[in-house]
């Protein structure tokens, strides 16, 4: 049975993912193995101290890059970290049943489906028809973006605009708006996960 308390505040939540994520940098992290004890004691509940929504790209797991262990993370993964139902209700059940006070929407370097929604921005690639929906979700979030760029500058420019974007949607949401009204200490922040360091880097 979940319980109705935070594992921990959002504050700390977010002091936890940046340790976590020096750690893995360092080549230092905690997690090789798991003990069956462990499991056993997750057997019974969870509650994560933070939320993430990622990128289903192999190269970029939460739970490795934050150096994070069995049930500490609530992890939602999908291609180009972007919203629709079945993502809303997840996040919606992290909030409502595993009181979870930190939300982080993290997008990684060189995203496949960013890159695609610019080249149907810019040259009107076009992709499989569930493709096309997904990238439906990003191409708003290039609308200010400068084309003149160069394309790796441009594709990094596009990667943090589409975190942003989604971190902006979830904002207006009724219930990330109530929990601000009731004076929650809940947090939503972006992060993108740079894949030749291993650093991710917070949008605060």
């Amino acid at each position: 049975m979940a319980s109705t308390q935070p594992a921990c505040t959002a504050d700390e939540a977010l002091a936890r993912l940046k340790a976590g994520n020096a750690r893995f940098v360092r080549g230092e992290a905690r997690f090789p193995t798991v003990q069956k004890e462990i499991l056993a004691d997750l057997a019974k509940g969870q509650q994560p101290y933070a939320t993430i929504l990622g990128c289903s790209d192999s190269r970029v797991p939460p739970e490795l890059v934050f150096d994070a262990g069995f049930g500490e993370l609530f992890v939602v993964r999908v291609a180009g970290n972007v919203l629709g139902p079945s993502i809303l209700g997840t996040l919606q059940y992290a909030g409502a049943h595993l009181h979870t006070q930190l939300f982080v929407v993290m997008g990684h370097e060189g995203c496949g489906a960013v890159s695609a929604a610019l080249a149907s921005r810019l040259r009107g690639a076009r992709q499989k028809s569930r493709i096309e929906v997904l990238l439906r979700n990003i191409l708003p979030a290039l609308d200010d973006l400068d084309p003149t760029l160069p394309a790796d500058e441009l594709l990094s420019a596009a990667v943090e605009a589409n975190v942003r974007w989604t971190v902006s949607r979830l904002r207006e949401t009724p219930e990330v708006k109530a929990r601000q009204a009731s004076g929650s200490a809940m947090r939503l922040i972006g992060a993108v996960y740079e894949l030749r360091s291993g650093r991710v880097r917070f949008l605060e």
